[in-house]
C-alpha cells in the first residue's frame, strides 16, 4: 500500500505513447469555467435594441452567477469594453474602436462605399453590402435616403442566408455544403412569402447562378423587395453581395439590375 503525505498531490499518471486514453480521462476544461468563457456571454447579452442592461438582467441572460457577473463587469468597465450608465451597464467605446480595426471588413467597406453612394444617387433606394458568416449575412454597410428603409437591417446586423437577396446571392455561389447546412438548420418563415421549401430554394439558387442576380420578394418584410448580385475579389473569390431594397411597387427590375451590376463590377475591379 502506498502512503501519500497530507497536502501533497501525486503527479498524473503517464500514458505510454500509442496507448488508448482511459474512458474516464478528463475531457478538458469546460469553456464556461474560463474567464473568457464567462466574459463572452456578458458582452453578447446586449442586443441592438439594448441601450443598457441591469446587473440582474445580465445574470438572467448569461446564466452566470451574480457575484461573477458583477466582478467581471467591473473589470470590463476598467478595460473600456463596458461603461456604467447609472446603476446599469452599456457596451463601451473601446469595443467600437477595436471593431474598426478588423482589416478585411474595413477594407471591404472602404472599397464598396463610393460605389454604394453612386448606386444610392442613381436609384434613391436603400443599399446594402453584406458578407457571409455561418448561416447568416452580416451587413458591413448600409446607406439609405430620407425615404429609405431604416428598419429590419442595420450595420453589423444579421439576417438568414436563405431569405435575403444578399444571402441568396452568396448561397448560390458558395459550396453545396453550405446549402445543406442551411437546410439542416431549418427554413423559418418571416412572412407568408418566405421560401421554406428546400426544393424551391434550390431552384431559386440555380436561376441565380444562371442569371447572376438574386431577388427576394417580401420574404423578410411585407411590402419590400430586394435585388442583389455577388461581389468577387482576387482570384474570383466570393467576398460578399451588394443589394438594393425598395418598396415592391417602386422596384424597377430592369433599371435597378443594370445599376446594381455596374456597381458590383466596380467594387470587384477595385478589390482585384
Amino acid at each position: 500500500m502506498t502512503v501519500t503525505a497530507v497536502g501533497r498531490t501525486d503527479p498524473a499518471p503517464v500514458v505510454p505513447r500509442g496507448s488508448a486514453i482511459p474512458r474516464d480521462a478528463d475531457p478538458g476544461p469546460d469553456p464556461m469555467n474560463s474567464v473568457l468563457g464567462k466574459v463572452r456571454p456578458i458582452l453578447e447579452a446586449f442586443t441592438a435594441e439594448d441601450a443598457t442592461l441591469s446587473l440582474a438582467e445580465l445574470v438572467r441572460r448569461t446564466g452566470v452567477a451574480k457575484a461573477t457577473v458583477h466582478r467581471l463587469a467591473q473589470e470590463l468597465v476598467v478595460w473600456g469594453l463596458l461603461e456604467r450608465s447609472g446603476c446599469d451597464y452599456r457596451l463601451g467605446l473601446r469595443l467600437f474602436e477595436i471593431g474598426q480595426r478588423v482589416h478585411r471588413q474595413r477594407i471591404l467597406r472602404e472599397v464598396a462605399q463610393p460605389y454604394m453612394e453612386d448606386l444610392l444617387l442613381a436609384t434613391q433606394e436603400t443599399i446594402h453590402f453584406a458578407i457571409h458568416d455561418s448561416l447568416d449575412v452580416v451587413y458591413l454597410e448600409k446607406i439609405f435616403p430620407h425615404r429609405g428603409l431604416n428598419e429590419e437591417s442595420r450595420v453589423a446586423g444579421r439576417l438568414p442566408l436563405y431569405c435575403t437577396a444578399t444571402g441568396k446571392a452568396i448561397l448560390a455561389f458558395s459550396p453545396a455544403s453550405l446549402f445543406a447546412d442551411v437546410v439542416r438548420s431549418g427554413l423559418k418563415p418571416f412572412t407568408r412569402h418566405t421560401v421554406t421549401s428546400p426544393g424551391r430554394l434550390r431552384v431559386q439558387l440555380e436561376r441565380i447562378r444562371a442569371e447572376g442576380i438574386a431577388t427576394e420578394a417580401e420574404e423578410i418584410r411585407l411590402g419590400y423587395t430586394s435585388m442583389a448580385v455577388p461581389v468577387f475579389g482576387g482570384r474570383a473569390s466570393l467576398v460578399g453581395a451588394l443589394s438594393i431594397t425598395a418598396p415592391t411597387y417602386r422596384m424597377d427590375p430592369s433599371g435597378h439590375a443594370v445599376a446594381l451590376r455596374a456597381a458590383a463590377s466596380g467594387i470587384s475591379r477595385s478589390l482585384r
